[in-house]
């Protein structure tokens, strides 16, 4: 069983701490690593060595880093297997949706790559003769990246990727119970001579010290976060203190709506496939549906049957379309959510308990009926493969029912009437609709939230700037002077 270390200022050192954390297989509930339990002197420490390489670092040419990025992606290429294997067993996803993370990863550090040369200033008009106002995008400074358990290998690179490529430098702490394909790439880092020592670091430990200390830190320029609102609101209370730039994505609980005039077979492929996607544990993931009644029965029964007939296994198994819960805590607070529902006059059409395998967290893909929009189940996030249905009349209602919701981060509508569509895209009120495909983002796109679901945003050139920021310089000159 390995033990891994920290990576600090180009090396790997111990914690200040004996204290380790252990990292549980979800699949077979076995130890599979342990972490140390860092510390606020070793989050102080890796602060500290980010912010001295980060002074080097921003003026390397655009250029040349853009070629360390599209390295960093070529050598994820060449461990790929070691990545999924890597990820089924510290997260639990069945190899073909670890497989697309990776591969998303590898194409994510390729496209950050390719914005070396187009990260752009302006000149603007001055009111004065004489003078030119010129806009400089540069590096906001050190970036500190705390990523989820539920997609460690792409979010990684959402943040290494975007950090590195803006000339900034970058301390990233991992979840405590995903680890280790972090600690995979670390190794990555460490073999490559290019990356000055500081510019990376890798640190671990419980998000209440390490994420605390990072939030707070004044030699901090922006904390990038993907988690749960009430830790994202710990960072935000703690970066008050510097006035720190905070990018945060905290959650969703994504509607779906399906119109009559839907496709009904299109809503029912897509809607499952946007609950059931790593067990249900993505923002994104369709949370709540909304059917019209004049469909309802059929859509409900096609709903149904498919997921009932969801095929799940052990994370080795290339069939499985789905795999356990990432703990015994996430397995606990799924299955209390559906018997609060049931207590309140909720109906389950099919699962509604723990699946019978021979171990590991595993829930059974669900389907509730007979739930009220003010409901916990709508109005939580689930984070698990539970599909609560309601109906309605109107799209006016769908709407309104669909934007009821603290959350604003994803949506979807299923319809084959573009009158119907465009009116839902003007009027949702999310970062991201989806219309007649599964919810998950593009790398070009932007994903960003409203509400409680957070602040800042991810990917292609809106993303980019948010490790930037603007300089503007006032520049007089003598025109007789020649």
């Amino acid at each position: 069983m390995q033990q891994h270390k920290l990576y600090i200022n180009g090396e790997y050192i111990d914690s200040a701490s004996e204290d380790t954390i252990d990292v549980i297989n979800p699949a077979t509930e076995h130890v599979i690593s342990r972490i140390p339990a860092g510390t606020e002197e070793d989050a102080n420490k890796a602060i500290e060595a980010a912010y001295e390489a980060q002074k080097k670092w921003e003026k390397v040419s655009s250029a040349e880093r853009g070629k360390i990025v599209r390295e960093l992606g070529d050598k994820l290429k060449e461990r790929r297997e070691t990545f999924i294997e890597l990820l089924s067993e510290e997260q639990g996803k069945p190899y073909e949706q670890a497989s697309g993370e990776v591969d998303t990863a590898i194409d994510y550090f390729y496209y950050m790559s390719e914005w070396a040369r187009r990260i752009e200033g302006e000149i603007i008009p001055s009111d004065r003769p004489n003078e030119n106002i010129l806009m400089f995008r540069k590096p906001i400074g050190v970036a500190a990246g705390i990523v989820p358990w539920n997609f460690p290998v792409f979010i990684l690179a959402r943040k290494v990727a975007a950090a590195l490529i803006t000339g900034c430098s970058i301390v990233l702490k991992p979840s405590q119970q995903t680890p280790n394909t972090a600690a995979e790439f670390t190794k990555i880092v460490d073999e490559m001579n290019d990356i000055p020592a500081g510019v990376y670091n890798f640190i671990t430990g419980k998000g209440s010290t390490i994420g605390t200390v990072m939030a707070a830190h004044p030699k901090v320029s922006i904390i990038t976060m993907t988690g749960s609102v009430k830790a994202g609101t710990k960072v935000m209370e703690a970066a008050a203190k510097n006035m720190t730039k905070v990018n945060l994505e905290l959650g969703g609980k994504a509607p779906a709506i399906v119109t009559k005039n839907a496709n009904l077979d299109t809503a029912v492929k897509c809607i499952k496939t946007s609950r059931i996607t790593n067990s249900g544990q993505a923002c994104t993931n369709a949370e709540r549906v909304y059917v019209h009644e004049d469909i309802a029965i059929e859509f409900i029964e096609k709903m149904t049957q498919s997921m009932k007939e969801t095929k799940l296994g052990m994370p080795n198994d290339k069939d499985a379309e789905m795999g356990p819960l990432v703990s015994q805590d996430r397995l606990d607070i799924v299955h209390e959510m559906v018997q609060n529902a049931v207590q309140n006059g909720a109906k389950v059409l099919t699962g509604g308990k723990r699946a019978e395998m021979s171990s590991g967290f595993f829930y059974e893909p669900t389907v509730i009926t007979n739930v009220q929009q003010d409901s916990e189940i709508i109005q939580d996030e689930i984070f698990g493969p539970v599909l609560p249905i309601l109906t309605f009349k109107t799209l006016d209602e769908a709407i309104e029912l669909a934007n009821d919701s603290d959350y604003g981060l994803s949506s979807s509508i299923y319809t084959d009437n573009v009158h119907e569509a465009m009116r839902a895209a003007n009027e949702l009120k999310f970062g991201e609709t989806f219309i007649n495909r599964e919810n998950f983002e593009a790398i070009q796109g932007y994903h960003a939230g409203l509400r409680k679901s957070g602040l800042g945003g991810a990917d292609g050139k809106h993303g980019i700037e948010d490790f930037t920021v603007t300089h503007a310089v006032y520049m007089q000159y003598d025109d007789e002077k020649q």
